[in-house]
């Protein structure tokens, strides 16, 4: 597994249904980036409240998922950094990888810590007001990492898992317990236990439970 694209944004601002909205999701290729704890450096981020941070610090897709929306978005170009993504994949299965794994990324060590969950700024990127239920009912929900060695990463560099999480979760298991309409109270709590889950998705598989 590699980098096939790193990405970063500088923020612009759009209207949006007759609003003014900022924006950091219109990410672009460069040569490389730098993260640090709560982020990728000259990346900017304009919503703090759902993206960044430690938890969020950095946002990984797979290129072998775009293939699911370009069936279902013909008609739109996607290039690497479209889901806002600042590390693109060859190959990441969401199936596979768990809350918590951890791996090392150019001079970096990312663990896993939650899905993405989506926001109404995928609709700027897919012109369609139906892509954040598009994205819901996908199984390909992208990594949400928080940093455990900052550095640098560039296209090209290798994927090592160095450490596999026990007694967790994969990234789409738990992206499915909370998306699922239906309540699974056993699994829903068993989540909840995995020490290495954002405490973002702690929150919202609490209120679930409620």
């Amino acid at each position: 597994m590699k980098v096939v694209s790193v990405n970063s944004a500088v923020a612009k601002e759009i209207i949006w249904n007759t609003k003014t909205v900022k924006t950091g999701i219109f990410k672009k290729p460069t040569s490389s980036i730098e993260v640090t704890k709560t982020g990728v450096k000259n990346d900017t981020v304009s919503d703090t409240k759902n993206h960044g941070g430690f938890d969020k610090a950095v946002y990984g897709y797979s290129l072998t998922s775009y293939n699911y929306f370009k069936k279902h978005y013909p008609t739109i170009e996607l290039n690497y950094g479209s889901f806002g993504e600042n590390l693109t994949f060859d190959n990441l299965d969401e199936q596979k990888v768990c809350i918590g794994d951890i791996f090392k990324i150019g001079e970096t060590l990312l663990q896993v810590s939650q899905p993405r969950f989506p926001c109404y700024k995928l609709e700027f990127v897919f012109k369609d007001k139906n892509i954040v239920k598009t994205f819901l009912n996908a199984p390909f929900c992208g990594f949400y990492f928080r940093v455990l060695q900052e550095g640098k990463i560039q296209e090209g560099d290798s994927i090592e898992l160095i450490s596999r999480a026990s007694n967790s979760k994969s990234l789409s298991e738990v992206f499915a317990v909370y998306t699922s309409k239906k309540d699974d109270k056993i699994l829903q709590n068993k989540i909840l236990e995995i020490a290495e889950l954002a405490e973002d998705w702690k929150k919202r598989m609490s209120r679930k439970l409620l």
